[in-house]
C-alpha cells in the first residue's frame, strides 16, 4: 500500500512563478510525450520505453526549447514514469483513456 502524505506550502511571489514554470513544462513534457506515444501506437501498436521517452523529449528538446533547461530534469523525468505507469491504459477505449493535461 502506498502512503499518502499531505503537505501545505505558502510560497511567495517569486516561488510561484518558479512552481508555475515547474508545472508548466511538465505539463508541456507529458503532453509531447503522450502525443508521441498515441502516434506510436497507432502506427506500431507498439509503446516506447522511458529510456527511449526521455532521451528525446529530455536530452534533445533542451537544445531545441531553452526553457527546459531553466527547470530541474528530475521533474521532467518523473512526468515520464508517471506516463510509464499510465501506458497501459493507452489501449483501453476512449472514454476510459489516458488524457491531454491542460
Amino acid at each position: 500500500m502506498k502512503a499518502r502524505y499531505k503537505y501545505r506550502i505558502y510560497p511567495n511571489h517569486i516561488q510561484v512563478t518558479k512552481l508555475n514554470q515547474l508545472f508548466g513544462c511538465c505539463r508541456y513534457v507529458w503532453n509531447q510525450s503522450l502525443a508521441h506515444c498515441n502516434q506510436l501506437y497507432a502506427n506500431i501498436s507498439n509503446k516506447p520505453s522511458y529510456v527511449d521517452l526521455t532521451k528525446q523529449f529530455i536530452t534533445q528538446a533542451k537544445g531545441e526549447l531553452f526553457w527546459l533547461k531553466e527547470v530541474a530534469s528530475t521533474q521532467l523525468q518523473q512526468s515520464f514514469k508517471d506516463l510509464d505507469q499510465a501506458s497501459p491504459y493507452l489501449t483501453l477505449s476512449v472514454s476510459s483513456r489516458t488524457r491531454v493535461k491542460s
